[in-house]
């Protein structure tokens, strides 16, 4: 299949420039052959040499402005054809009469407009009510009689002003160029302009209700035109709302934008005070999915909202507000203050009596716990709210967080039952999240459960699942617009494909996922970005960049509080630390700093203070193979029998299929 697409200079295309099967081509101007040429074709006679000049000297190659000129030359009644090749002041020919030819493209549309009389007045009522529009809608509003309305139309249709599809009162009309349009409608009069409105809204409202549900934003933008705002705003709102359930997130951006706006055109009062809120809520949502949960533009909204609650004694719209800001906040790894209001939200629900409040709260502490290193605590949290949830609130958990919190608890919940060290219950529940992302057809909750899914595979060391999951998270992420998701994908595929083989593919994977993260704000899992980063190098044989990455990972981790990873980060240190040169001279200070042996030991520790049972166990393979080496292997096989007796599922995975195989070298 080819597909050409063309669109003007200033649009960027959403599709990668660098991929092999896309060929950019830029149009230049016309030259002054093809100008010339065109104006014949256009005029279909020949036409005086000077004339020719004249017009392809002022239409400069614009293709529209040579075509819309040389119809307004034939148009203006000159008897051009009797000088055809002919200059204007040949001797052996009558000199034209004087022709003032526009000098724009603008005037020259409004040139031809102004020749057709009443067909103009319409042509001007048309671009008030768009691009495109149906004769049923024009005739509601217009003060001409059917028959002459009609007569009217067809001459903007002969002129090639319009474009005409089917007949009457079925028929449509397109405006041939957005230029076109522009021109009639600048040429009214900003009242009667503002009238045109308001009688095309009035007309939807009365005539095509259906359009009230299916174009909101229709009669908000002739509302707004109109100076209508109190008409306006509804349909603002329903619009954006609309647009975010269907994940049109750009559009919903821009609707709820418009609406805000217009706010501010209007009186401060309590009721635009919470028009204002809503608005913010709504906004939220697609802000979050389009620029990052972490995105400035993100937190300047909820702290908006924020003081909003605040100052109007605002309860019922708090929970949205405090879990938008809490969101914000604990994706830039402020950890303390998310879970403040963490707590903020539990202490509310427990004054309001409301479940659905609880339900938030246990949730946004079960997320926050599990990233702390919290994992029985964020499990509990998970499940008390997995107990609260109900599926008929799926839609209204997309239109106030923008994806389906049931994918997002189970997801979490999948995560925490692994560190717990029950591999085969995760897998399940990722399952289950994965599942749900994918009834639901919403796309923002299906990346999410993709994610998940994708991410448990690469905890539990199955290379190839990782891979495909993450592909197919970067697929649905790229489609969307998901720069968040896109960029994990990403981190994980490479990561896999270096564990594969592919040392120098992932490697470079790794690092532009890790580019495209932090583009969005993130700070959440950057330590643990940084410490897969890190196994990378140590899967291609560089050990000591390896180091270096795990001592910027330690830093990140100290500075915000992340603990999830905490004792991975240790254990790879004393694996890399294995892996450089094993002479002290050839060490660098960090190296020399931490032995291999206390590493293994302290990723031990807090894996057991974090009740990281998937952890220890790899912990504690990685200090036995050591301790195997040193000829400690009665001391290596006691530790490692105690922690693999401990599992009671998952024995198929990589971790504890080499754990047993270990434990028989030790035996």
């Amino acid at each position: 299949m080819l597909l050409l697409v063309t669109h003007r200079p200033e649009f960027e295309p959403p599709w990668e420039r660098r991929r092999s099967h896309v060929t950019l081509h830029s149009l230049n101007r016309l030259s002054r052959p093809q100008s010339a040429l065109m104006t014949g074709r256009v005029a279909q006679k020949a036409l005086p040499e000077a004339l020719i000049a004249q017009i392809v000297d002022k239409t400069d190659g614009v293709p529209l402005f040579v075509e819309e000129l040389t119809k307004a030359v034939l148009e203006s009644g000159m008897p051009v054809g009797a000088h055809a090749g002919s200059s204007f002041r040949s001797p052996d020919a009558t000199p034209p009469p004087p022709l003032a030819i526009p000098t724009t493209l603008h005037d020259s549309l409004m040139a031809r407009l102004d020749r057709l009389a009443t067909a103009k007045e319409v042509a001007q009522l048309g671009a008030a009510l768009g691009r495109e529009f149906g004769y049923e809608l024009i005739e509601a509003v217009s003060p001409l009689d059917a028959a002459s309305l009609r007569q009217a139309l067809a001459k903007l249709v002969d002129a090639e002003l319009l474009h005409q599809r089917g007949q009457p009162p079925q028929a449509r009309y397109v405006f041939k160029h957005a230029l076109i349009q522009d021109a009639a409608y600048q040429s009214l009069l900003k009242s009667t302009r503002q009238r045109y409105h308001e009688q095309i809204a009035r007309a939807i409202e009365e005539r095509l209700p259906e359009t009230i549900e299916t174009q909101p934003e229709l009669l908000a933008h002739h509302y707004s035109e109109a100076g209508r705002a109190e008409q306006a705003l509804p349909y603002w709102q329903d619009a954006g709302k609309r647009a975010v359930q269907r994940s049109a997130n750009v559009e919903a951006i821009n609707h709820l934008t418009r609406g805000l706006e217009l706010l501010k055109t209007l009186p401060d009062s309590p009721e635009h005070a919470r028009r204002e809120l809503a608005f913010l809520i709504a906004l939220g949502v697609p802000l979050r999915a389009i620029k990052g949960f972490a995105a400035p533009e993100v937190g300047k909204a909820y702290a908006r909202a924020l003081e909003l609650c605040q100052r109007e004694g605002e309860t019922t719209q708090l929970v949205p507000v405090l879990r938008g800001l809490w969101e914000f906040h604990e994706l830039r790894a402020e950890y303390g203050t998310a879970r403040e209001l963490g707590e903020q939200l539990l202490a509310l629900a427990a004054r309001v009596q409301d479940p659905g409040a609880l339900l938030v709260a246990h949730d946004v502490m079960g997320d926050t716990l599990f990233w702390l290193g919290e994992f029985a605590a964020a499990r509990s949290h998970l499940e008390q709210g997995a107990a609260l949830y109900d599926v008929r609130q799926r839609q209204s958990h997309i239109f106030l967080y923008g994806y389906d919190s049931g994918v997002a608890r189970l997801g979490f919940g999948a995560w925490a039952l692994w560190f717990l060290g029950y591999p085969d219950q995760a897998l399940r529940r990722a399952q289950d999240a994965l599942s749900v992302g994918r009834e639901l057809a919403h796309p923002f909750s299906l990346a999410f459960g993709l994610q998940f899914m994708a991410q448990l595979h690469h905890y539990r060391r199955e290379y190839a699942l990782a891979r495909d999951l993450a592909t197919e998270v970067i697929a649905v992420s790229s489609e969307q617009g998901f720069p968040l998701w896109s960029g994990m994908g990403t981190i994980v595929r490479g990561w896999a494909l270096a564990k594969e083989g592919r040392g120098i593919d992932g490697l470079a994977q790794v690092r532009q996922g890790i580019a495209e993260w932090q583009v969005t704000g993130f700070e959440l899992e950057w330590p643990h970005f940084l410490t897969l980063l890190a196994d990378v190098h140590e899967t291609v044989d560089q050990p000591s960049e390896g180091l270096k990455l795990l001592a910027e990972a330690r830093a990140a981790a100290d500075k915000t509080g992340e603990g999830f990873w905490d004792a991975e980060m240790h254990r790879l240190h004393g694996e890399l630390s294995l892996k450089v040169a094993t002479t002290e001279t050839e060490r660098s200070d960090e190296e020399r700093k931490i032995p291999p042996e206390e590493s293994f030991l302290k990723a031990i520790e807090i894996a057991r203070r974090q009740q990281a049972k998937s952890l220890e166990l790899r912990a504690v393979m990685s200090l036995s193979q050591l301790w195997k080496r040193q000829g400690k292997k009665d001391e290596a096989r006691q530790m490692l029998a105690a922690i693999y007796a401990w599992f009671t599922e998952g024995h198929d995975t990589p971790d504890l299929r080499e754990a047993k195989a270990l434990l028989e070298e030790l035996s």
